[in-house]
């Protein structure tokens, strides 16, 4: 399967994950307007964006420029849809990395979720649903994700699902290097 051919939708237990839609935008602002979720987004090589987006009309943009990102093979975001509540509480985005260090070929995995979605459980069912699916979906070497050291819940979740610390930085396409990631 090519992502960019077809998007993935993607379900198991309490969460499906399916292509972002418009409709998703009132869902998506209270995850990127969220003050106490925003330091566990990873915004590493982004261009300055930090994905706070306190406005209807900022995260519309947003949606947009996610839309275009995929149309130009970029990145796909696909919305986490919590089944039970029927409501978007965050996204995921993959996307392949090609570079010159310890990550080339990788399936890089973005979680973004609202605060009271920031834990352990809930973020194992969706790294899951996830990670054994990208090398797959990204004809791709393995999976790298972001958690850094005070992301404690994602930490365990990460290594309950099997990833693993990375002794690697990550170099940014200006250079910067970028500390924090985890391997599977």
């Amino acid at each position: 399967m090519n992502i960019y051919e077809k998007r993935p939708v993607l379900e198991r237990g309490r969460f499906l994950l399916r292509p972002v839609k418009n409709e998703d935008c009132s869902d998506l602002l209270n995850v990127y307007s969220d003050r106490n979720a925003l330091p566990f987004f990873n915004s590493d090589n982004c261009d300055g964006d930090n994905f706070y987006y306190p406005s209807k009309e900022r995260m519309a943009e947003a949606l947009v420029f996610w839309e275009q990102s995929y149309q130009n093979g970029w990145f796909t975001r696909l919305s986490i849809v919590d089944k039970p509540v029927a409501c978007v509480i965050g996204t995921v985005e993959l996307c392949l990395r090609v570079s010159e260090d310890a990550f080339n070929n990788m399936g890089i995995l973005r979680i973004d979720v609202r605060s009271d979605y920031e834990k352990e459980g809930l973020l194992y069912d969706i790294i899951a649903l996830t990670a054994p699916r990208i090398p797959e979906l990204l004809n791709c070497d393995g999976v790298l994700t972001k958690a850094p050291v005070y992301a404690v819940e994602r930490i365990k979740a990460l290594l309950k699902a099997g990833f693993t610390k990375s002794e690697h930085l990550l170099i940014g396409k200006t250079g910067y290097a970028y500390d924090g990631y985890w391997t599977r």
